[in-house]
């Protein structure tokens, strides 16, 4: 056992050696991120920044600023890419989460804030009341702070369709500055990198938001590393704003562990530009393509 997990170690080292310079980034000085992870810790919830490892925690703790992550740390969904903590049974709603969430955003001045969740398809609503309540309690708290959603698909239960269009529509009733559900990959790598999800239910999130408000601006995100083409990745920009959907960032896919899904290949930062030229060309009103590019970095820089 002890040679197996020697064995593991030096494996991983051998993968963060030969990560490429443009992905490496320094963590940030203790001082400037302190702010932020005390917020956090004393209110006992929860940032994707944390719990999925982020590269860019440091810089946007930094800023004083976090994507706060709903409903625990636990999600029903095993995606092959994503560090957050995976089970079928997530801890209980903390019934006074969205006053924390609210309390935190006045703490750090945010102006602009990005709530995204794990998968709770335990719940009735999977989650889309939810989403509403801390959105209402945040603007309660300050009046303002422009709210962007980043959601999970809502499928599921014995409705599916229906269901996940009416969990949909709770959501962009209570009217998010813009609506985010990532595809995450192209058509062909849905299976193995998103177990649970599929690509047209992905699809169909953005286009119900758009027919449910089409003043809603509607963003997705892309990771590439996975194996995909730069065709199968055209392929999928234009499925995207076939429905509509506004924004899009690009970024690379790291493996946060030898558990997760191995990296393909490292993509250049001049082949993200290159994609991002592409995105723009398509018609997508604001591009963020870069290897550490993530669904909220700089979010609220959008038009």
């Amino acid at each position: 056992m002890a040679s197996s997990t020697a064995d593991q170690r030096q494996q991983l080292r051998d993968e963060l050696e030969r990560m490429p310079d443009w992905l490496r980034r320094p963590i940030g000085k203790a001082s400037e991120i302190s702010t932020v992870q005390r917020i956090v810790k004393e209110r006992q919830i929860h940032t994707i920044c944390e719990e999925g490892r982020c590269p860019n925690r440091g810089e946007c703790y930094a800023n004083r600023t976090a994507t706060f992550l709903l409903m625990g740390a636990v999600c029903t969904r095993a995606c092959a890419f994503c560090q957050v903590d995976k089970g079928h049974a997530p801890m209980p709603l903390d019934p006074h989460e969205p006053e924390k969430v609210a309390e935190s955003v006045r703490l750090l001045g945010l102006r602009y804030v990005v709530l995204t969740s794990v998968a709770r398809d335990d719940l009735p609503d999977h989650g889309a009341g939810w989403f509403v309540r801390v959105m209402e309690t945040i603007r309660q708290v300050n009046p303002g702070t422009e709210i962007e959603v980043l959601t999970p698909d809502f499928w599921g239960g014995p409705t599916r369709e229906a269901g996940q269009a009416d969990r949909i529509q709770t959501v962009v009733a209570a009217k998010p500055t813009c609506y985010n559900h990532n595809l995450e990959t192209v058509r062909r790598l849905q299976d193995p990198v998103r177990r649970g999800a599929k690509y047209d239910r992905s699809l169909r999130v953005l286009a119900l938001v758009k027919a449910f408000d089409p003043t809603v601006p509607t963003k997705s995100g892309l990771m590439v590393g996975h194996g995909e083409t730069e065709a199968e990745l055209i392929e999928a920009m234009q499925d995207l704003r076939a429905v509509g959907c506004d924004r899009l960032t690009l970024g690379q896919y790291m493996r946060p562990s030898l558990d997760h899904r191995p990296v393909d290949r490292y993509w250049t930062p001049e082949e993200f530009d290159h994609l991002g030229n592409i995105a723009r060309d398509l018609g997508f009103t604001h591009v963020r393509s870069g290897p550490l590019v993530r669904s909220s970095y700089h979010a609220g820089e959008a038009p």
